[in-house]
């Protein structure tokens, strides 16, 4: 593990922790790792050594997991403003200063967001292949008459529907935590850091209910709060992520998606429209679940 300063326009030099493993092939493929929350660079552990493995049978890759700025061991931003284009700026500016012109990336959940905007602002150059398990996508319109007709007369299938009901379900059971979080997460802030109960029950629901039955340890559970907890930030800085307001980037880039059984949220029909891996076992966190089918 390391930290680095990179400089981002605008808000000056931010320390940045990162995990870099190299593999022994030379001509690897060096890839970012993004997470998102309420995960952390932790969620690369199981597969690292997987993904940096010399083998006949894969391609095999330098991985570069960063704890996002304001999580974790990172530092976060001082004044406020700091946006989608700064995280894409931070993860990039890394993977430059680390010696990787050219790159691929992952990301989940938030990671999502940063790595879409990374392959629209960077891609071609330097970005040159994308990868999410956390994929979104609108849904056709008029304008693809096809597949707009197609999305409307197509009946779902009990997949579709299960889907949909999970959906529904996160929307309404499971989503408040966005709502506090993307309007006043400083007042969450301060009952996390008055009351460190709240921080470990808060998460360790989100550890469970959105993982595909995964047995956490106590250790791997208070390990996973306690980045939060003694974060160089604070407990709740992390929170202020919800604030960003994205707009939507196209990249032209390749791209590659899956989907895991158990997401905190689930868009099955988005296959229709767009082309991705389902996976019937898994969660939100599908590299740290299922490291093996994750590679």
């Amino acid at each position: 593990m390391f930290t680095r300063d990179i400089n981002v326009d605008g808000f000056g030099a931010l320390n940045i922790h990162y995990v870099h493993k190299k593999s022994k092939t030379v001509d690897a493929i060096p890839l970012l790792f993004c997470h998102g929350w309420p995960g952390s660079f932790l969620e690369i552990r199981p597969v690292l050594s997987l993904l940096t493995a010399s083998s006949p049978e894969h391609p095999s890759f330098h991985v570069v997991a960063l704890s996002l700025p304001g999580f974790g061991f990172s530092e976060g931003a001082h004044k406020p403003g700091f946006g989608l284009d700064q995280y894409a700026e931070v993860t990039h500016k890394l993977m430059i200063a680390l010696g990787y012109n050219e790159y691929v990336t992952q990301g989940g959940d938030w990671g999502f967001l940063i790595t879409r905007r990374m392959a629209a602002k960077y891609g071609g150059k330097h970005c040159k292949a994308w990868h999410t398990n956390f994929p979104m996508a609108d849904p056709p319109t008029w304008k693809s008459p096809l597949s707009f007709l197609s999305y409307l007369l197509t009946p779902f299938s009990a997949e579709e529907k299960a889907g949909l009901e999970r959906t529904a379900w996160y929307r309404n059971k499971s989503s408040g935590y966005f709502v506090e979080q993307s309007t006043f997460p400083q007042t969450l802030a301060y009952g996390l850091l008055i009351a460190p109960l709240l921080c470990l029950v808060g998460f360790t629901k989100k550890l469970v209910i959105w993982t595909d039955d995964y047995k956490w340890t106590d250790d791997e559970a208070l390990t996973w709060i306690s980045i939060y907890w003694f974060s160089r930030a604070g407990p709740g800085a992390a929170h202020r992520i919800l604030l960003l307001r994205c707009r939507t980037s196209y990249p032209t880039i390749p791209m590659g998606a899956s989907y895991s059984h158990k997401s905190s949220f689930f868009y099955p029909q988005h296959r229709r429209w767009l082309r991705s891996s389902h996976h019937k076992s898994g969660g939100h966190f599908a590299a740290y679940e299922r490291p093996k089918r994750a590679c």
